[in-house]
Formats: C-alpha cells, structure tokens, sequence
C-alpha cells in the first residue's frame, strides 16, 4: 500500500526481455534503501514492483505480462527518470490518499498551460475509467496522488503546485506523454457493491433491507438521488 506522495526521482538503468515478460533494475539516486529488503515494494511510476536483488544504489524487478498489458512499461529507455515511493508503513501518515499501485490504464497528456507558479494538465483516459473519475476526488498519476479539479468526459483537469513539481517527473509532461493511472480504489468497491444490490421487492420496498442501495448512500450523505 503506498500512499502516492513521491520519495524520490530513480533512474531506469536496464531492462531486460525474458520469455514474454521483464526485469528491470531501477537506480533510485537519493532513495534511503537502508530499510528496505527483498520482497518489499517499491512503486516506480505508480506500479507496485517486487524488490528481487538489491545490489545497493537501487533493485532489480520482474514486470508480468499482466503488468505490461496495462503499462506503458513496455516503452521504458534507459535512462528515463520514474518516481518512486517505498510502501506505506502502518507509523506513516496517509499524506495523499490510497494507493494500491495497481495501475488500471494508460492516459495521454492533452495540455500544459501555466498558471501563475502552477502548472495545468488535461489528461484523457481509457474511456472505460471514466466513470470512476470525479471532481475533486483522487486519482494516482505515474504514483502520485493529485486532486481531479474538473472532468468534461473522459478527459480530466489537474493543477501541479510547485513541489509537486519539483519533487516528481509531472513537472516535466508536455502533451502526448503517456501516464500511468490508478482511479480512486474506494469507487472500484462501491461499484462492485451497488452490482449487488437486492432488486426492489413488489411493493416498492427493497427485498433485503440489509443490502447497500442508493437510497440508503443518499440517507448516509454518499449519492443525490
């Protein structure tokens, strides 16, 4: 679990195909790896990678199939700047907001423009993660956790302060760059759980009072009926 808020920039220092799958190794410059063992996660643009070898200035990681059909992975260089987060530990402050590091799709720069000392984007996602993208909720951009502004569609807005800026490769996006994205996993579930939801019974009533539907989020402040 991580929490979205970037620890460091890292480096791709090599990649390497093995039988349809990757490994990769990852320099991670100024990131403490002094608590950090094998089998621990590190985040690298938002994907929860597997620490596989530490040789000491960063860590070896295999990538799956399923990975790289969801990544843009595939296209990483040598050389090309990632951020990076070590998993959140239970003593941490939860500073952006959950974040599985479990990428759900590609997105593509739109827009840059400036705005005073921040920076604007409009992105657009799968059109399939659309519904999960909400005005000032959350969404996790190459790993970092950012506050939706507006959303027209499948195209989204977002604002990028200066330290965000600085402390993370977003300030660097110009249009066409691809993005990992990771909705907000708090719509993932209620999606699943309004899929079961008890149909209305005869009289109107829901037939299992004790089932979650609209009206009971409308009663507890969650939906607008």
């Amino acid at each position: 679990m991580f929490t979205g808020i970037i620890e460091a920039i890292g480096q791709i220092a090599a990649v390497e195909m093995r039988q349809g799958d990757m490994r990769l190794y990852v320099q991670t410059r100024t990131l403490d790896l002094s608590d950090v063992r094998l089998g621990d996660s590190i985040a690298t643009n938002g994907i929860c990678l597997t620490a596989v070898a530490l040789p000491g200035d960063g860590f070896w990681a295999d990538v799956s199939r399923e990975t790289l059909a969801h990544s843009r992975f595939e296209s990483l260089a040598i050389g090309e700047k990632v951020n990076l987060e070590k998993a959140m530990m239970p003593s941490g402050r939860l500073g952006g907001h959950i974040v599985t590091g479990h990428v759900d799709g590609v997105g593509q720069v739109l827009e840059r423009r400036e705005d005073a000392r921040s920076i604007q984007y409009r992105v657009r996602a799968p059109g399939a993660l659309a519904r999960y993208i909400a005005p000032k909720g959350s969404i996790t951009v190459d790993g970092v956790s950012l506050t939706v502004n507006a959303v027209d569609g499948a195209v989204f807005e977002l604002n990028i302060v200066p330290h965000t800026a600085g402390e993370a490769i977003t300030g660097t996006y110009q249009p066409g760059t691809m993005v990992h994205l990771e909705v907000d996993v708090l719509a993932r579930y209620m999606e699943r759980l309004l899929q079961f939801a008890p149909a209305p019974g005869a009289d109107g009533q829901d037939a299992q009072q004790d089932g979650l539907t609209l009206a009971k989020l409308a009663e507890y402040g969650y939906s607008r009926r």
